[in-house]
């Protein structure tokens, strides 16, 4: 069986690969057309990979395009493990399409599960009115709400969702999760389906948005939303930015409805610098950065070295998509 991967994501896993697949076919790529095995080049009509790696470092390093190009010239890809934690970009799409199994990266759920309790927590707390106090060498006390008396919305429910309710959860707060199953999950207070999510908003301290972008919920956080929002709440998105009417939002923000947002990800990105958010004094903007965490390069190693090993047990593999994630519906494998 050929693997194809980047030679830094080869040179990380050393013979860890080779414990889990002896006789296993390693070529590895340095640019868009200069391959190698062992260290040797490869001419490029020898490639034809079953298994294609799109690993965080192919990203950072410009090698995602001639990976995903040998994806698409070459007959024999069935499985390639992705970076991302979604796949509303179109490459992924066209992958599918071809018949190739995606899995997706979990890696990134435990920096944006932390990136949400920060920001989320320096909101509650009175840090910035105690920094102002001190600034003013002023001795004042700074009452708050406590946690524990807090209700949460979390709207999206899949690696991500998990992370962030396994953090806010020890603090007593009240969690309702919104996803499609309505199975009860022992990190939940209450399970609801996105229909029903205008009725709990309106008692809601912190909503966020950690939830796919298709039909079902593009534009989910529109005026009518904002209308029943809690006045004082905070509005969190790390999912995409199409799930939110950015004009709504800004007149919800005149009304306190919310108070606070806190945006990862906008409708168009790169953030135009002359856009409302940059200078709003109720929004925090990060640029789409919240899953940069120090650990997703190694996390994403241990998820691809399992599912290799799921793979050739044929054993069911971690974060599977589903064709109807991309809008496909393939007829099942044999």
């Amino acid at each position: 069986m050929q693997i194809l991967m980047t030679k830094a994501a080869r040179e990380r896993l050393g013979d860890r690969l080779a414990a889990i697949a002896p006789a296993i076919d390693v070529i590895t790529a340095l640019s868009a057309e200069t391959f190698e095995r062992d260290g040797r080049p490869i001419a490029v009509e020898d490639i034809d990979p079953e298994v294609v790696w799109l690993s965080l470092d192919s990203w950072t390093s410009g090698l995602l395009g001639p990976l995903f190009g040998r994806i698409m010239k070459t007959p024999a890809p069935r499985w390639t493990q992705i970076m991302a934690a979604g796949i509303d970009n179109p490459m992924f799409r066209t992958i599918m399409e071809k018949g190739v199994r995606i899995t997706k990266s979990s890696a990134q759920a435990t920096p944006i599960a932390e990136y949400v309790v920060a920001h989320a927590l320096s909101l509650q707390l009175p840090i910035l009115e105690q920094a102002a106090l001190q600034a003013r060498r002023e001795w004042k006390h700074t009452p708050y709400r406590e946690l524990a008396r807090t209700r949460w919305v979390l709207v999206g429910f899949g690696n991500i969702g998990h992370e962030i309710a396994k953090r806010i959860k020890p603090f007593g707060v009240d969690l309702t999760v919104v996803r499609r199953n309505p199975a009860p999950d022992p990190l939940a207070d209450r399970v609801i389906g996105l229909p029903q999510l205008a009725s709990v908003i309106p008692d809601a301290d912190v909503v966020v948005l950690a939830c796919a972008l298709n039909d079902e919920t593009r534009g989910m956080c529109d005026a009518a939303f904002f209308q029943v929002l809690k006045p004082g709440a905070i509005l969190i998105n790390i999912g995409r930015g199409g799930l939110v009417d950015e004009e709504a939002l800004q007149a919800g923000l005149a009304r306190d409805q919310p108070a606070h947002a806190v945006l990862d990800v906008f409708a168009t990105e790169p953030l135009p610098t002359d856009s409302w958010f940059w200078d709003h004094p109720k929004v925090r903007v990060s640029a789409h950065t919240s899953n940069s965490g120090d650990g997703n390069l190694a996390r994403g190693d241990e998820l691809f070295l399992e599912n290799l090993r799921r793979y050739l047990a044929r054993e069911p593999m971690l974060n599977e998509a589903d064709p109807s994630e991309v809008g496909l519906h393939l007829p099942e494998r044999a």
